[in-house]
């Protein structure tokens, strides 16, 4: 690698903006990221503000979009508050939990929160700021696409932010879909003349087939814009890159008709982190299915109930379905394992008193374990580690639910962080608060084996490490952009060349 030259106090960035939600700028940031760390680059991402129910915690315990910690490790280095320091998590169509720095500010609605902008908006230009005198290139992910005009004036995470930071960006279009090139057009074209100058390329995303299918649009989508496109990504199926948010659910892969064991995830109006399960889809043995009806339910092995950021309103959604009395009968009446993570958790328990998010009050659980659930003002924010089925676990705990067991409990603990007891079960029914926890290979395989000598089937666990397939998959989408974009016109772009040498 070349000697470096002397850094500019502030250190360049890229800014990836899309035409829309889903278009690719997670990935392709988490790309960026990992190219440039192959070249000893000492590359951050950042995202303004995310609005998202996958969330992680970091070490400093601070609360952080799961986007942003997956990048993070794409690029071999520590996850920081300064790399999301604004993430929105919504509780209900009009109010969302907002949180600043890493911490929960305020739930407010969409018309509170934009009277807040201004101020946020410093707040994240200090914390890019922070990471531009930190490491070497900062990746900026946008949100959503940078046109949308009615949200424009007061933009906090798009090209406003790029234009103060001195910014160039790409725009990346979903091709899949169809309509890519109305959408960068109409993108650049909404674009006020500031920002326009900012767009220096256009990324085509998620192709399938031949590019010379795509005939004199490249060169006519550049002369109409006066923007180069810089390459067409092919779609990379089954990719497992931690998703951002729900859109991600409706790309998921079908389950395989070979699998032995079924196991079914309630989707929840406002199910969180549901990355939780991204081992379990890494195992060709297990079949996952997210489910929102008895019907779609049937007899399967595992039921699990995830996070929730709207606890109370989710359960009551699961029994104006009939899902919760179709749990409650698979508890009873049939071999399913029930597993509730973090909400999951507290709504199988005797009760949920909540005056914090819902201001519901006393709500009854499923009564299937022989807890109760308090909400508190402050928020568990940790990562934490320990053991359960005889192997270790790790994690990260994200909850204003306290859980307490009943004084006449019934059962015994089954995980145990930092020596304390966390999970309690009931027969085939367990809790958690502990998110991520399938990350561990061998409690993973240990829980699956057990369900299957429940069900009287076989499991063959995938050998080797869940961590180091999922790293894999960083490599798999550097790998793509190295060979279907000029990234070195896009080092050239940041100013980083001499970096990249």
């Amino acid at each position: 690698m070349a000697e470096r030259p002397a850094l500019d106090p502030l250190a360049p960035g890229l800014m990836v903006c899309g035409t829309a939600s889903n278009a690719g700028k997670s990935t392709i940031v988490a790309g960026l990221c990992r190219l440039l760390a192959r070249r000893g680059v000492r590359v951050a991402p950042f995202k303004a503000q995310n609005m998202a129910l996958n969330s992680a915690v970091t070490v400093s315990g601070h609360e952080i979009g799961r986007a942003q910690f997956s990048q993070a490790q794409a690029a071999g280095t520590e996850a920081s508050v300064d790399m999301n320091p604004v993430l929105i998590k919504p509780t209900s169509d009009t109010d969302a939990q907002i949180v600043v720095n890493g911490k929960p500010f305020a739930t407010m609605t969409a018309a509170e929160y934009h009277k807040h902008k201004p101020e946020l908006f410093e707040l994240v230009l200090t914390a890019l700021q922070r990471l531009r005198r930190e490491f070497d290139a900062v990746v900026l992910e946008g949100a959503g696409s940078p046109a949308e005009i009615n949200l424009a004036a007061s933009d906090i995470v798009n090209l406003r932010v790029a234009e103060r930071a001195g910014l160039s960006a790409i725009v990346v279009g979903d091709i899949d879909p169809g309509g890519v090139f109305a959408s960068l057009f109409g993108t650049v074209a909404l674009l006020p003349p500031s920002q326009r100058e900012l767009v220096r390329g256009f990324v085509i995303n998620k192709f399938r087939g031949d590019p010379v299918l795509l005939g004199d649009g490249l060169a006519d989508i550049e002369r109409r814009c006066d923007v180069p496109v810089l390459g067409v990504l092919p779609m990379l199926d089954s990719i497992q890159i931690d998703a951002e948010d729900s859109v991600a659910l409706s790309e998921l892969p079908p389950p395989s008709a070979d699998a032995h064991l079924d196991v079914a995830v309630i989707a929840f109006p406002c199910l969180s982190n549901f990355t939780d399960f991204d081992p379990l889809f890494a195992e060709p043995d297990v079949a996952v299915r997210f489910v929102r009806s008895v019907r779609e339910l049937g007899r399967p092995d595992v039921i699990v109930l995830g996070g929730s950021k709207a606890t109370a309103q989710d359960l009551a959604w699961m029994r104006s379905r009939g899902l919760a009395q179709a749990v409650e009968a698979a508890a009873s009446d049939h071999d399913a394992v029930v597993l509730g993570i973090c909400g999951g958790y507290q709504m199988l328990g005797r009760s949920i008193t909540d005056e914090v998010e819902s201001r519901c009050g006393r709500v009854p659980g499923l009564g299937l374990l022989d807890v109760e659930t308090v909400f508190e003002d402050s928020k568990v924010l940790a990562q934490r580690r320990g053991e359960a089925f005889g192997g270790h676990v790790e994690g990260y705990q994200i909850h204003h639910g306290r859980v307490r067991l009943c004084v006449d409990a019934e059962g015994e603990p089954w995980l145990w962080l930092d020596g304390e007891s966390d999970g309690w079960r009931n027969g085939r029914v367990m809790g958690t608060s502990l998110h991520g926890v399938f990350d561990a290979d061998g409690f993973r395989h240990a829980f699956l084996a057990h369900v299957a000598a429940i069900g009287g089937c076989g499991f063959a666990p995938t050998p080797g490490s869940f961590a180091a397939r999922r790293d894999e998959q960083f490599d798999r989408v550097a790998d793509s952009l190295a060979a279907h974009l000029d990234v070195e016109a896009l080092w050239e772009m940041m100013g980083i060349a001499a970096l990249t040498a």
